[in-house]
């Protein structure tokens, strides 16, 4: 059950958009995507700022006034999820994109970031109250209002039911039906579980109808479409089964369907991957039935599913899995083969680079002493020598006056700039590589039979401890 809310924000744009990128929240950044702008606070900040000031004519970081809040320069809308839905974040951060895409259009510029340090996993939006082509974004209401439409029939694209509006509000469908739906006796129930099971395989409305008749319902087609399940005595529109079901409403669910798995072909279940969910799975269920020890990953945060350390160490192994579309232990095998050679490479290029920045730097620290002694008019016999000696420098290097020394200048800093870059690259790798280990290392572990086997013999031998100790103290 997705809820929307929104906070115009008047004053810091920056600091709003670094919180949501906060890498302790997003699994170092895992869960953060973009639109019309870089992921990074610093540079998301000037773009929005660039196209703020272009369209607005005000400064993006002028003060807000004495009196009341100014204007605004951007929104900020955070997506809930129900803890009891249990949404995991690979899911929520595809709702998220999907939900900003759709909701906002191609021309908005917007920061998302989906955050799992807190219990119920949350998506943050920041969105720049200007789009590319000028389009101004207003917060109030009404746009609220269609913002949480928006919502809801993108998270029921993807499977997760809308927040219940009528809730505290009294029923929103008569008595017979409410009743026939608890009891799962509903005609118009069985026909929305029919349209939402089929809205991922359909192309458009007309196919949908088709495949409804293929199961055995019955169709009339006219100003309305209206549907009769097998026994039903009466046909029933569209429109009269719920807020998502209209005509239109229903093209753009399949439509969002439709775009999801266009975008998500890539990451479709193999045989790698697959142990991973059932793992996921059977270790859920082991919590649930209290036959494992109850270990929380997060130390501050209240035990939960989510929060258990191997529900979460496979769910984020799962989440890298599948965003670099690793279908084998042998494809991952290659790829840490493929880090430690890139490494290895860089590191060899650092040092020779390093070598290099130490040599440019003695040069220019003996020039400058040599210039520093051809303007002396008297030398020691010490400094005599110094002076043969950074002079056969200055020669070998054929510079024969201080403005020389900026082609050296310039070497050392393009030479500083590349150590710089290679260093970054070889940190990356070495990150990425200490993730693939350990997901290779966890695959081997968890492929073997006895791994839940392990998890509910050591809740035994824990509980055997916890016995006795009470047995001796009891005595």
């Amino acid at each position: 059950m997705p809820y929307i809310k929104s906070v115009c924000v008047h004053a810091d744009v920056k600091s709003s958009i670094a919180y949501i990128l906060n890498s302790e929240k997003t699994e170092d950044t895992l869960y953060t995507a973009s639109l019309n702008c870089l992921t990074n606070a610093e540079d998301a900040y000037l773009n929005m700022k660039f196209v703020y000031e272009n369209y607005s004519h005000r400064r993006y970081n002028e003060p807000p006034p004495l009196t009341g809040k100014g204007w605004v320069k951007a929104i900020h809308y955070i997506q809930s999820f129900d803890p009891k839905d249990n949404i995991p974040p690979v899911l929520a951060h595809k709702i998220a994109k999907a939900f900003a895409l759709k909701t906002f259009g191609e021309n908005c510029q917007i920061v998302i970031a989906t955050h799992v340090d807190k219990q119920h996993v949350h998506n943050h939006f920041i969105l720049n109250s200007y789009g590319i082509d000028g389009q101004k974004f207003y917060a109030n209401k009404n746009s609220l209002d269609r913002i949480k439409e928006y919502s809801d029939r993108v998270c029921l694209a993807f499977g997760v039911q809308p927040y219940d509006k009528s809730k505290g509000k009294g029923r929103t469908m008569k008595y017979n039906e409410w009743e026939n739906k608890k009891r799962g006796t509903s005609w118009k129930e069985k026909i929305r579980i029919a349209i939402d099971s089929l809205l991922g395989t359909v192309k458009n409305l007309d196919d949908l109808t088709c495949e409804l008749e293929e199961q055995g319902f019955t169709v009339k087609r006219g100003k309305y479409i209206s549907v009769r399940a097998e026994g039903q005595q009466r046909f029933v529109r569209l429109k009269t089964l719920g807020d998502f079901y209209s005509e239109d409403i229903l093209c753009e669910r399949i439509q969002i369907a439709l775009d999801e798995n266009a975008n998500s072909s890539r990451s479709k279940v193999n045989d790698f991957n697959r142990i991973f969910y059932e793992r996921i799975y059977q270790v859920g269920e082991l919590v649930k039935k209290n036959e494992k020890i109850q270990r929380k990953y997060f130390k501050n945060q209240p035990y939960v599913l989510q929060n258990d350390f191997d529900v979460y160490t496979l769910s984020a192994q799962l989440a890298i899995i599948n965003r670099d579309n690793i279908c084998s232990i042998g494809e991952l095998e290659s790829k840490i083969e493929k880090l430690t050679a890139e490494y290895e490479n860089a590191r060899q290029e650092v040092n020779k680079l390093s070598e290099k920045l130490s040599q440019f730097g003695a040069v220019e620290k003996q020039v400058n002493r040599y210039f520093d002694l051809l303007e002396k008019a008297e030398l020691s016999s010490a400094e005599q020598l110094q002076f043969q000696m950074c002079k056969t420098v200055a020669e070998r290097c054929n510079i024969h006056e201080r403005e020389g020394l900026q082609r050296v200048e310039k070497l050392r800093k393009d030479t500083s700039e590349k150590v710089e870059r290679l260093t970054e690259q070889m940190n990356n790798c070495k990150k990425l590589y200490d993730t693939y280990v350990s997901i290779a290392d966890t695959y081997k572990k968890i492929s073997e039979g006895d791994y839940i086997s392990n998890l509910i013999a050591e809740k035994k031998r824990e509980d055997e401890c916890k016995k006795n100790v009470t047995h001796k103290k009891s005595r």
